[in-house]
């Protein structure tokens, strides 16, 4: 549940969701009848990620990186020693890279240690970690969190931080001229892949939350709890602000592309945030079964659909976006996402 998916994959989607609400004559199938389908659905995936994902996950050796530099919680006076010190780690991490002959993982690490990069944290370590700044943290007015989904790692770092520069974009065409806005890339999970155990439970979500709370909050001591902070969630990144929620310290969650939270509704999120969601006409996450099963001594599923009226949340137009499109460039949904950003609530166009 990352930015990207096989439209192969996706038109199987809806060839199961059809097949879930009909019986084989074309008749309505009842409720309990197609959730227990599901459920039927959710295990077999799981006993093929199972077998899958440990043979896939062995072809690939650890890949050597230095540990994160050592360094105090940000403050607006110490960001450039940050970025300073972490983009001498991306390129050290290249370089070790480069040894071990992983040259793909070089390269990705070599472009995050460009002089242009501004990290607030560096890890290069298996699938490696960061949290990116674009644009001016310190005196920023307006701020948004993006959180990803599935399959973001150092590998394929270059479509997040596509997404996050297309926000920025937007936002810095969209703000005033004497505001200055900023956007924060947190890759500060390890994500689950797509094709997994770990994608159909909150298991890795649960680990990211207090993570991303603490980021938060480290985040508020370089602007200030005057300025407006969002969080963006895609995807799985959705069910990690989902888990974060209550103590998070945000004025809006943006749930976008969500397959579910974990909650049955935005007020059991138990947040003071304003809870945003969207779903694109195009998003094959319309056919995730939005329901919750304890199997194996644990939960699969997310619960409650977020665009759905009985979840609660403010629900905006996402027009026609699929499930990568959602920072696409003139989209409606992403001129949405930068007004909620900077706070013209009521300039946002609902669904």
């Amino acid at each position: 549940m990352g930015l990207e998916r096989s439209g192969t994959t996706g038109a199987n989607d809806a060839e199961s969701s059809v097949a879930a609400r009909s019986g084989d004559d074309g008749s309505p199938v009842p409720e309990r009848h197609r959730t227990r389908r599901w459920r039927r659905v959710l295990v077999s995936t799981l006993i093929t990620a199972a077998v899958v994902v440990p043979l896939s996950a062995a072809a690939r050796p650890e890949i050597p990186a230095p540990a994160p530099a050592a360094l105090a919680p940000p403050t607006a006076a110490t960001l450039e020693e940050a970025y300073t010190a972490n983009r001498a780690d991306a390129a050290e991490a290249s370089r070790m890279a480069a040894a071990h002959g992983d040259r793909h993982r070089a390269a990705a690490d070599r472009s995050l240690a460009s002089p242009s990069r501004r990290f607030l944290a560096f890890d290069g370590r298996g699938s490696g970690r960061a949290t990116e700044v674009i644009g001016d943290l310190a005196r920023a007015g307006h701020v948004a969190v993006l959180v990803p989904g599935s399959d973001t790692s150092i590998d394929t770092y270059g479509r997040f931080h596509k997404a996050a520069a297309a926000l920025y974009a937007e936002l810095t065409r969209r703000a005033p001229a004497h505001d200055r806005v900023a956007v924060v890339a947190w890759l500060g999970y390890d994500t689950p892949g797509t094709v997994s155990t770990t994608v159909t439970t909150t298991g890795r979500a649960e680990q990211a939350a207090p993570r991303l709370r603490a980021f938060v909050r480290e985040l508020r001591g370089v602007v200030g709890d005057g300025t407006h902070v969002s969080a963006v969630c895609h995807s799985y990144g959705s069910v990690v602000c989902g888990r974060a929620a209550a103590g998070l310290d945000v004025d809006d969650l943006v749930l976008i592309g969500s397959p579910g939270t974990g909650a049955d509704s935005a007020a059991a999120l138990r947040t003071r945030a304003r809870v945003w969601a969207a779903r694109g006409s195009g998003d094959w996450v319309a056919d995730v079964p939005h329901v919750s099963a304890d199997l194996f001594d644990t939960t699969i599923g997310f619960g409650t659909d977020p665009v759905s009226r009985a979840f609660g949340a403010r629900v905006f137009d996402a027009a026609d976006a699929g499930h990568s499109g959602y920072f696409t460039p003139g989209s409606t949904v992403l001129a949405n996402l930068a007004r909620i950003t900077l706070g013209e609530t009521s300039e946002v166009t609902r669904a």
